[in-house]
């Protein structure tokens, strides 16, 4: 585990578009598991702004480790507001974007992703395997759409499954922790004082922290970065300098 600690957000998102335009150099055909949130937002806004022409877009296919079970116009569609802020301002082929159909029936949903992945990645032990996966981690200590309610679904049979956000109910369709371990690298990106005691819990693996998803990310490759601003380091012992 390699931690990155910077002063905020924004200098989490450009030193991390810096880190995946460094992998994306190679000239190889890369897959890669986006996120949802707020820092990723900013991630591709720098992305779009400062690598648009530095990068050959038509070797990267993009994929989200979950997204939720809305129209692709929704406001809260993962895959909108990639759109919005990088789709639309890169040249990137658009068979190399591979949305989950949120609008379908969930179930339908996972299982048509789930079939996907299997096709177009190569597989490690029957697991299909991301070069990276993009996560990010929530106050509750869940990662993808992974939540402690439903912790069992980290080990699910099937490759994508179908999550229910424990507040609204809502229907996502997530990766499953068999497929986060197997990607050749996995990032976290988390950002902001509202998650410090949750990063403290995960990344020292304190007592009790078992409960949260986000401990059980530990790639077979052994390549695991965290960016963090130093709000989310701050309950982290030694805090990181």
């Amino acid at each position: 585990m390699e931690l990155k600690v910077y002063s905020d957000k924004h200098e989490v998102a450009e030193q991390f578009s810096a880190y995946l335009v460094d992998k994306l150099g190679t000239g190889k055909t890369f897959h890669v598991a986006l996120s949802g949130g707020s820092t990723p937002k900013i991630v591709f806004d720098v992305l779009a702004e400062n690598f648009s022409d530095k990068v050959d877009w038509s070797k990267v296919h993009f994929y989200w480790g979950d997204e939720r079970c809305v129209p692709p116009t929704d406001d809260e569609s993962n895959y909108k507001m990639t759109v919005g802020h990088l789709f639309s301002k890169i040249e990137v082929p658009k068979e190399n974007i591979h949305r989950v159909l949120g609008e379908k029936d969930p179930e339908t949903g996972a299982m048509r992703y789930a079939n996907l992945l299997e096709i177009n990645l190569d597989r490690v032990e029957d697991v299909p395997q991301f070069d990276l996966v993009i996560l990010g981690m929530g106050d509750d200590g869940h990662t993808a759409s992974i939540f402690p309610h439903q912790i069992d679904l980290w080990n699910a049979e099937d490759h994508c499954v179908v999550a229910t956000h424990p507040e609204s109910g809502q229907k996502r369709v997530s990766i499953n922790g068999k497929v986060i371990n197997s990607a050749k690298e996995v990032a976290f990106l988390v950002t902001g004082a509202s998650k410090a005691e949750k990063v403290k819990a995960v990344v020292e693996k304190t007592e009790g922290s078992e409960v949260y998803p986000a401990t059980l990310v530990d790639p077979k490759s052994g390549n695991l970065v965290w960016f963090l601003d130093k709000d989310a380091a701050a309950d982290l012992n030694p805090s990181p300098s």
